[in-house]
């Protein structure tokens, strides 16, 4: 399959993404029955195929699954975290010295995410690096000391990690094992993969509330990922994500996802649900606003979405999706979920 070709898509194409996603903003209920599938990626080479098939049975079972022995120490994950807790603190006006490009997925912004489920903005400010679209948009050392290498070298982890997991799905696909590796391929001038600095701004005590002005119930709305495979890096005890996969999408059963220290959680994206025919699904899923009873400070998050290439075509075997670029489909993903960010 040639994954470069740079043909567009057809005029007027529309999402189908983008309509199930608006049906999504209901509360729905909350279950504890759904199992999200711990997988164990020590002696990699070894084990692959043995792997290959848990991360396949748990993808398709609900697009979510933790991973540990994953090979990115603690100690990285925790300067990325002081990273992205010091460059949130900073003032606003500085912060805003870097604001979010329109449509490229780099830079800062605040409130402006806008879910087609809800139809108002995340209660959460975030900064997105995407590497060949970062001129003039890192903080220097005086503001955040290290910022730039850390963010860097975190991300290029990441990267490692999601191409381990996409091997796996590439050769359960019937692809070359590498053919995920290039079509992220982090030396090119297209490469569009994203990590993502979340911070979710801090409730005000329950107590304090009047009836009628209490907390949004979503700090982040109901939606699927855009990328291929996303890799969520959470701090325990700072809950809220729930998934709804899709067999109970309608129905609205929402599962909880723990934070654990050790793991990374992965969800499936609507770019690999296409390349694989719906084979692997991308599942709905929220980040809940905590009740009076639990923690209701500032929450922190890292994700990194591998997206694939601006040049390469998403084009599925069995021709379940029309062919499109990624580089169309991440602008009109982009331009449906950011209020006033034009998609050019």
């Amino acid at each position: 399959m040639n994954q470069n070709r740079s043909t567009p898509p057809p005029a007027g194409y529309g999402l189908a993404e983008l309509d199930r996603e608006a049906r999504m903003g209901g509360r729905g209920t909350e279950t504890t029955a759904r199992e999200i599938r711990r997988i164990d990626l020590a002696d990699f080479d070894r084990r692959k195929a043995v792997i290959t098939e848990e991360l396949w049975e748990a993808a398709t079972d609900a697009g979510f699954f933790q991973i540990f022995n994953h090979g990115i120490g603690q100690a990285d994950v925790d300067r990325a975290f002081a990273a992205s807790r010091a460059f949130f603190a900073l003032p606003e006006e500085t912060k805003a010295q870097y604001p979010l490009r329109e449509g490229l997925n780099s830079g800062w912004e605040s409130r402006s995410q806008v879910r087609p489920s809800i139809g108002t903005p995340d209660d959460k400010e975030s900064y997105q690096v995407t590497r060949p679209r970062m001129a003039d948009l890192w903080p220097d050392d005086r503001e955040v000391a290290g910022f730039r290498t850390t963010v860097l070298d975190f991300e290029a982890q990441c990267w490692g990690v999601a191409m381990r997991v996409l091997s796996c799905f590439a050769d359960r696909l019937g692809f070359a094992t590498d053919f995920f590796a290039t079509a992220h391929d982090p030396a090119a001038d297209s490469y569009r993969s994203t990590l993502r600095l979340l911070h979710y701004f801090a409730l005000p005590e329950a107590a304090g509330e009047e009836a009628g002005d209490g907390p949004p119930t979503w700090r982040a709305g109901a939606h699927t990922d855009f990328d291929c495979l996303t890799l969520l890096f959470q701090q325990e005890g700072q809950g809220g994500l729930q998934v709804c996969p899709g067999k109970e999408a309608e129905g609205g059963a929402w599962t909880p996802v723990t934070p654990s220290a050790d793991a990374i959680t992965c969800n499936i994206g609507d770019m690999l649900m296409r390349w694989s025919d719906d084979r692997l699904p991308s599942t709905f899923h929220r980040v809940r606003s905590p009740g009076p009873d639990e923690y209701r400070g500032a929450r922190h998050s890292l994700a990194f979405f591998a997206q694939a290439n601006s040049d390469v075509v998403i084009e599925s075997p069995g021709s379940t999706y029309p062919p499109i670029t990624a580089e169309e489909y991440l602008r009109m993903r982009i331009g449906a979920n950011f209020a006033g960010q034009h998609t050019g």
